[in-house]
Parts: C-alpha cells; structure tokens; sequence
C-alpha cells in the first residue's frame, strides 16, 4: 500500500497508467463491454466485483487528461431507441467536473462502432463488474505539468 494511493489503484493498474504515454487511451468498461476481444491488441486489467464510477475516481487522481484535445474523455452513445438508464453519466460528471480544471467540456461521446474502434487501439481496457449499461468510458492521456 501507498499513502495518498487509492488501494482501487492496483500495482498492475498503477504500472499501467505509468506506462502510458500522452495521448495513449484506456477503457474503463463495464460488465456488457467485450473486454477480452475488444482489447485482444492491449492489456486487459480485470477488476472484477467493482464498478465504474470508483475506479474513474481513482484513476482520474492520478492520470493527467489530454489537454491538446477536446475531448480526453469520451462516453459510448445510446443506440437511438434503446431505453437503457444512462443515468451514471450524471456521477462521472461529478467526478470529472471534481478533478478536471477544464470540467465537464472535456466529455464527449462516440457513436455505439466507432467506440469499439477506438476502444481497439486502446493501450489497456479495465474490465469491471458495472451494471448499467453504456457505462464505458474512453480516457486520453495528457502530459504532466
């Protein structure tokens, strides 16, 4: 254990962040998200028995988002006539808005395919046990002032 580290911050996890170079992007999934296929190309991080909003809590104190973008942060759009409770987006505001000077601007959201594009190019995908549906969330790493 660390001082000031999240313990939701695993060793394997933490190596992970650290590794990732600017502009270099991480999913955070939830329990629906392919994981395994969609990150066959990247590390694939299970934190099985957690949800989204914690690990997005912990991983945004500490990972610098892309400050060269508009959006370092982007969510999976409800396919047009599904009924799913998008709700959560309404937490990963607040945590966003808590931890990003720029606030809730940098969140944006990509069409259902062109997340699962972006998610395989992604440097890692961290497979949760999240519930709700279009939870997923794509995180562009910045650089460290």
């Amino acid at each position: 254990m660390l001082k000031g580290i999240s313990p939701m911050l695993s060793p394997e996890l933490l190596k992970v962040l650290c590794e990732m170079g600017h502009s270099d992007t991480i999913v955070i999934a939830d329990g629906n998200f392919p994981a395994e296929s969609m990150g066959k190309d990247a590390i694939v991080i299970r934190m099985d028995g957690h949800g989204v909003p914690e690990i997005l809590e912990a991983v945004l104190k500490v990972f610098p988002l892309d400050q060269y973008v508009e959006n370092p942060v982007n969510l999976m759009e409800k396919v047009p006539g599904d009924t799913a409770d998008i709700s959560i987006w309404k937490k990963y505001e607040e945590l966003i808005a808590k931890e990003e000077p720029r606030g809730i601007s940098v969140i944006g959201t990509l069409e259902r395919f062109e997340f699962y594009e972006q998610a395989k190019r992604a440097y890692a995908v961290i497979a949760t046990s999240e519930t709700s549906q279009y939870a997923n969330v794509l995180l562009q790493k910045g650089c460290v002032l």
